[in-house]
């Protein structure tokens, strides 16, 4: 990449409208246990990111022997790590767009709870890596981003567990929508016998993964919404990310 990361705009309600349109969680009632952590864990991130930007540093003698004490990165070190990021972001991305979908018509949602997990698995074993990794190269530089590097891992440390059960519990909101979408289904079946008369087809489970089928509706939201965890699992790497590009660009 021969320029920046741009950041997309992106905020915990990308995750949660998405939930809130399929009717999963209601974000505006109060103590939506799902849309307030979600918010308030990202809004930690946030917080990390834009103080380490922000930060005038430490002043006087201090700041001058962390100065001395902070080796001078190569110029390559941000585009190295920007660049992991890109591909690991990329994998991710297309694994869950082509993995192939459980074909499952048995209108049992087991199947999907398996392909969900197996997606999650895939980026918790990813994203903390490179994280951490790129901490690594925020230790090498400025006092600052030092200081950042820090913090980021004690809050990680903090925060992690705390992630990991509140993205545990996409799977059952998606559950929820699931057995919605086939309720629904079996609601607007009579109608529809009735309008078409000796004409109506029966409901033959393979048609439920045709255009327009409740399955295969809910195919392509779950597959939207794993994208949209997939943001916020590596929200706090690209804040890294944009504080390291942030103070190297602005380094005399």
């Amino acid at each position: 990449m021969a320029q920046a990361l741009k950041r997309n705009a992106f905020h915990s309600s990308r995750l949660v409208r998405l939930l809130t349109d399929m009717g999963s969680v209601d974000a505006a009632a109060p103590g939506s246990a799902f849309a307030e952590k979600l918010s308030l864990w990202v809004d930690y991130t946030d917080a990390i990111a834009l103080c380490a930007v922000h930060s005038p540093g430490p002043a006087g003698a201090g700041a001058a022997s962390l100065a001395k004490a902070a080796s001078p990165l190569p110029a390559s070190a941000y585009q190295t790590v920007a660049d992991a990021f890109a591909k690991l972001r990329s994998k991710l991305e297309r694994g869950i767009g082509t993995s192939p979908l459980p074909d499952d018509v048995s209108g049992a949602f087991e199947p999907y709870r398996r392909y969900y997990l197996a997606h999650q698995h895939d980026m918790e074993d990813s994203v903390g890596p490179l994280r951490a990794r790129v901490r690594e190269v925020l230790l090498r530089a400025t006092p600052e981003l030092k200081q950042l590097a820090t913090l980021d891992a004690a809050l990680d440390g903090i925060l992690c567990a705390r992630e990991s059960r509140l993205l545990s519990t996409l799977p059952m909101l998606l559950q929820r929508r699931f057995a919605h979408l086939h309720k629904a289904h079996q609601q607007q079946l009579p109608l529809a016998e009735t309008t078409a008369g000796d004409t109506a087809e029966p409901d033959a489970s393979e048609r439920w993964l045709q255009a327009g089928g409740w399955l295969a509706r809910f195919r392509q939201e779950m597959q939207t919404v794993l994208l949209a965890e997939l943001d916020v699992r590596l929200q706090p790497t690209l804040g890294l990310l944009e504080a390291l590009h942030h103070k190297t660009n602005n380094t005399p």
